[in-house]
């Protein structure tokens, strides 16, 4: 009998050898040795779904303006939501009296005739339209209004930083990076073409950075980098490190030279 108390047979060479039931259970012991260490590593892993930051990263958000905020991402080609300062112009059609033309108040409400105050302020029109008519369904039957967005907010981009003319600017048509900064008076002596950002809103508490390599991009005549500008985004053109430097590097005068004797 061997020392574990399993009886052990020779082989031709004389080496004990465990028996096949042995080998059996040892190698389903150390299966599921392994299964369940697997298992613990996953069940101890974050859950991504379950984490703002991953959320985000998964989006290609780069960073994050307030974590601890839901992560609600934006979808492209989404209504144009009514802001404070817009002007409406209402059209009934079986009662033109009370046809009228409101300005949307800071506060986010319209005043409208003889039913008072609604709040327009973050809905887009369908939605306008339908809390319209259904003020005036309490003094008017069935009514039939049309509402038409007569002036508001101009989309625009913002450029920043090492530009000749940094402002707000009307963003009309497919506006890129490059055109941007051109619009802007083009880059100054202390810019830093290779690491323009563009800074996008993604919503109240996320905003993604995009780094765009105009340097690169001109130099090898590749417009397929050049990215497009969405409303409200900002370009920001840092300075380049031989700018910030140069105040501290001594200038030379006539005093720091001497004579040759």
């Amino acid at each position: 009998m061997s020392p574990l108390g399993f009886g052990n047979r020779a082989d031709k060479e004389g080496t004990n050898v465990l028996p096949k039931t042995l080998l059996l259970q040892l190698a389903t012991l150390l299966l599921w040795s392994g299964a369940w260490v697997l298992a613990k590593e996953r069940s101890d892993a974050p859950d991504p779904n379950s984490d703002p930051v991953m959320q985000a990263l998964g989006h290609g958000v780069d960073h994050l303006d307030g974590a601890s905020a839901p992560a609600t991402l934006q979808h492209r080609g989404v209504r144009y939501r009514i802001e404070d300062g817009d002007v409406l112009d209402l059209q009934f059609q079986l009662t033109p009296e009370f046809n009228q033309t409101v300005t949307v108040q800071p506060d986010g409400y319209i005043t409208l005739k003889e039913v008072g105050d609604v709040h327009v302020e973050g809905s887009d029109l369908p939605a306008v339209r339908h809390a319209i008519q259904q003020a005036y369904g309490k003094i008017l039957a069935n009514p039939v209004v049309s509402v038409d967005l007569k002036e508001f907010e101009k989309p625009y981009f913002l450029a920043f930083g090492q530009v000749a003319r940094p402002g707000k600017y009307d963003l009309r048509g497919n506006t890129t990076v490059s055109a941007a900064v051109a619009m802007a008076g083009g880059f100054t002596t202390s810019s830093k073409h290779s690491q323009v950002l563009v800074f996008r809103r993604v919503n109240d508490s996320w905003s993604s950075v995009t780094q765009v390599d105009l340097k690169h991009m001109l130099k090898s005549r590749n417009l397929a980098e050049d990215l497009s500008l969405h409303p409200g985004d900002m370009v920001y053109v840092p300075q380049n490190l031989i700018s910030k430097v140069k105040p501290f590097v001594p200038n030379p005068t006539i005093g720091t030279y001497q004579s040759i004797p």
